[in-house]
């Protein structure tokens, strides 16, 4: 199923060369939610590039990610702003209580965390985002009722 999900996007750049690697992984991951190892090997094949520097190129741009995210996907900023008002340890305390690191999610597939430069919300720092939806003043004791207001949805 995603094999041809990936060709019908690799045809839309019939005659593609490694220009078009980065509009190339932007469309698959839009179309399956991440950048599986199938989906690599086929955009390489595709553009006759090894699939080390496929994974060189999307390595190096945040945007890229190589699982799905989970049903509840989290950002925590770690901005300035954020990081004055104690970002670092809102993050500690998801790493703890989700038991997994910045770029992973759950294997539940419930949460996903991914750590943010800035979300533009200095004002409301330290401030997270859980699927678009803002958490203002965050502390380490708001994280445990944020994340089971999440997992009753």
């Amino acid at each position: 199923m995603a094999l041809s999900r990936i060709s019908s996007i690799l045809e839309r750049y019939a005659n593609a060369q490694r220009d078009s690697l980065i509009p190339i992984l932007q469309d698959v991951q839009e179309e399956l939610g991440f950048l599986s190892q199938e989906a690599v090997e086929e955009i390489g094949k595709h553009l006759n590039l090894p699939t080390s520097k496929i994974y060189g190129v999307a390595t190096f741009y945040n945007q890229f990610r190589f699982q799905p995210q989970g049903k509840n996907h989290i950002q925590v900023c770690r901005g300035t702003a954020c990081h004055v008002k104690g970002s670092a340890v809102i993050l500690d305390t998801f790493l703890r209580e989700l038991k997994l690191d910045p770029g992973q999610t759950t294997r539940d597939g419930e949460f996903s965390l991914e750590v943010v430069a800035c979300i533009g919300a200095c004002g409301l720092a330290p401030v997270i985002c859980i699927n678009g939806d803002f958490h203002a003043n965050v502390t380490t004791q708001k994280v445990s009722q944020i994340l089971n207001t999440y997992r009753t949805k």
